[in-house]
């Protein structure tokens, strides 16, 4: 991961955390996919993507959480899920728009695993 990413990644975990949330894994990987945050908000568990943007020039941080990485996302969550007790849950998104934590969008349930 690049320094940038690790960065992002930390103030969405840190402004996740101030709005209520607890992370209970960073970084999940399974063969074909991965999630950068998994949180609980209360009896939910959420599946976060965190995305970072210096430019909007391709459509900003939002557009680059395309079909493909969607799907990523929904094959860890799938993964990480296999063993555990059946519980709600969601895929949220943490947009930053610069590494600036006065930037950070949240998207609560910005896709869904269809």
């Amino acid at each position: 991961m690049s320094g940038s990413g690790h960065v992002a990644e930390q103030l969405a975990g840190q402004y996740l955390t101030r709005q209520g949330l607890v992370i209970v894994a960073r970084n999940y990987r399974c063969r074909g996919g991965e999630v950068d945050l998994i949180c609980r908000d209360g009896a939910t568990l959420v599946f976060v993507e965190v995305r970072l943007r210096s430019s909007g020039r391709f459509g900003g941080a939002a557009a680059s959480i395309t079909p493909r990485k969607q799907a990523r996302i929904i094959l860890a969550a799938r993964h990480y899920l296999t063993g555990r007790a059946e519980c709600p849950c969601r895929f949220d998104a943490v947009l930053l728009d610069g590494p600036d934590p006065a930037r950070i969008t949240w998207l609560r349930a910005a896709f869904d695993a269809g």
